[in-house]
């Protein structure tokens, strides 16, 4: 019914009455999503008679009206089969202003016809196929990419950039082709990573570093909106980004890199929304070249150093809670260095594993990147280790009994998701520099049997990266609890009493024949099959063990 009166009055009616029933049409459906399959002729005609309407010279509100009403029928795929056209989309590129090299915007009355032209094609090229073809045709990226230049430093058109983006955002996810466009051609990189600059309102102390107001407000919905879209748009420009070859390519990643940092240093709106900020430029960092991520800690300045040392000395000894924040605030600093921006990725990561769901979309690439920052930069590494894994004193529990991050990470290292237990424990690897000894005294063997059965090193010894040969030192409480450690479950247990001690030589070798019979029957039923290590350390079937060490001891008979 609604669509009858609707499409009787876009044939018949002047502007004046289009805008009045579009208006009401569009306040009834504005949540609706699911449409009835009886009415869909009739939505595919409001839809074309919707295009007439708009070529005709029409007020600003009506062509409002119109095309907030095509935003919500081109939520119905089947209906923009007849109705995505060339002419209809060159219709929508020219209220977008996408078609206008040289026009600036500013008639602000044009505004919200741009931001709900943005609107549906966002709907269309998502929702058909026909219009992700004609987007190519019509070189729509190149477009949005134009449009973006124009309003870049406009702060008062954020809807319109945050619509722009997302449309990129869009055609970049659906075609690989226009990513390598963006990157190369239209050079989204800088353009993009200028908008987020834009967004932030990033002032530049140094190449790559920006002056952080920890006591500033946090930004505005509309600014977080914008930096989200532009996040979303950069990670599928950058997201073959891992080799880069260029001075050029790196100066850009650095600078970046630099931004994202400050994206992890502010707030926004609300804590939702600092999260999905959050969220995106983890995503984002991910694609980062390692060797640029560098620039995600910075060296304290001269007045940073003097305030460190001086802050806590200064307070008053009455004044308890400003003391604790001096203590908290020094925490983020490590051989000198800021490490304020991961920090923040360490908590990042802890609330992420405190919502015990979606980990591998939620928690890996977080991991990933803290991974990757520890192999590849020493500071980075030695600040993660001194908060993830701080010298053992109290071994009384088990490694993955407690509410430390250290207990948490274990937790993961036997979770039922390969994915997830295999980088947490590659992230606690990483942090004991490969080494097999360092690991077992944080986790226990049983807790690491996974991932050192993956990497041959169940017989012990060290990973392929080389590591700066500090050792650690261990508490005098770690020295007097190790010799009565249990190596497999890595905590400390009361000695048990030797079940065998009270047993005659007889009832021992009657005992040790019957677990060999009954090992020999799991294993001819196949329910069980005996493994060995095999020379370089990984995990094979018995025999083939054997053979091998037979095979190198008649080696090293002929040698001699």
């Amino acid at each position: 019914m609604d669509e009858e009166r609707a499409l009787y009055v876009v044939r018949a009616g002047e502007a004046g009455a289009i805008e009045r029933v579009l208006r009401d049409y569009s306040d009834k459906h504005r949540a609706t999503f699911k449409f009835e399959s009886t009415d869909e002729d009739k939505r595919k005609k409001l839809c074309e008679g919707i295009f007439k309407v708009l070529l005709k010279d029409i007020p600003t509100t009506c062509q409002v009206s119109c095309l907030e009403v095509l935003r919500i029928l081109s939520r119905d795929k089947k209906v923009l089969v007849p109705v995505t056209t060339k002419e209809n989309m060159q219709i929508l590129l020219r209220l977008a202003k996408l078609n206008e090299s040289d026009d600036s915007l500013e008639k602000v009355s044009e505004f919200p016809v741009i931001v709900e032209s943005l609107k549906c094609l966002c709907n269309i090229v998502f929702n058909s196929q026909m219009a992700q073809q004609l987007s190519l045709e019509l070189n729509l990226a190149a477009k949005l990419c134009n449009l973006l230049r124009k309003c870049k430093d406009r702060k008062f058109i954020n809807d319109i950039k945050c619509f722009d983006l997302r449309l990129l955002f869009v055609l970049s996810l659906l075609h690989t082709d226009i990513r390598s466009q963006l990157r190369y051609e239209l050079q989204g990189l800088p353009l993009l990573t200028q908008i987020l600059e834009s967004a932030f309102s990033i002032k530049w102390t140094d190449e790559y570093e920006s002056a952080i107001d920890h006591n500033g407000p946090p930004l505005s919905p509309q600014e977080t909106d914008c930096a989200i879209e532009a996040l979303k748009a950069l990670f599928n420009v950058t997201v073959d980004s891992w080799k880069v070859h260029k001075e050029s390519e790196s100066h850009q990643f650095r600078v970046m890199a630099a931004v994202l940092r400050h994206c992890l240093l502010i707030v926004g709106p609300t804590e939702d929304k600092t999260e999905e900020l959050h969220s995106n430029a983890v995503n984002l960092l991910s694609n980062v070249p390692v060797s640029c991520l560098d620039v995600l800690i910075c060296p304290l300045t001269h007045e940073e150093t003097a305030q460190e040392a001086t802050t806590l000395d200064e307070l008053p000894s009455d004044k308890t809670a400003e003391k604790e924040t001096v203590l908290k605030s020094s925490t983020m600093v490590y051989n000198g260095m800021n490490m304020e921006a991961i920090h923040v990725l360490l908590n990042f990561m802890e609330k992420r594993i405190d919502k015990g769901s979606s980990y591998r979309e939620g928690l890996t690439p977080v991991l990933s990147l803290l991974t990757e920052c520890s192999r590849a930069h020493r500071n980075i590494r030695k600040f993660l280790k001194d908060q993830v894994l701080p010298p053992l004193r109290d071994v009384t529990n088990r490694p993955e009994v407690g509410s430390t991050v250290r207990n948490k990470l274990v937790r993961l290292m036997t979770h039922v998701d390969l994915g997830v237990k295999q980088i947490a424990a590659e992230f606690l690897f990483v942090l004991c520099k490969e080494r097999v000894d360092s690991l077992l005294k944080y986790t226990g063997y049983g807790n690491a049997a996974g991932l050192l059965a993956a990497r041959g090193l169940l017989a012990g010894g060290r990973g392929d990266n080389w590591y700066s040969e500090d050792e650690d030192t261990d508490t005098e409480e770690y020295k007097n609890a190790k010799p009565n450690i249990n190596l497999i479950t890595g905590h400390l247990e009361e000695p048990m009493p030797n079940p065998i001690d009270e047993m005659t030589e007889e009832q021992k070798e009657y005992e040790a024949m019957k677990l060999v019979n009954m090992l020999d029957k799991l294993s001819r039923e196949e329910l069980l099959k005996p493994m060995g290590l095999k020379p370089d350390g990984t995990i094979t079937p018995l025999e083939e063990a054997l053979n091998q060490y037979s095979v190198i001891e008649e080696t090293s008979s002929d040698t001699d």
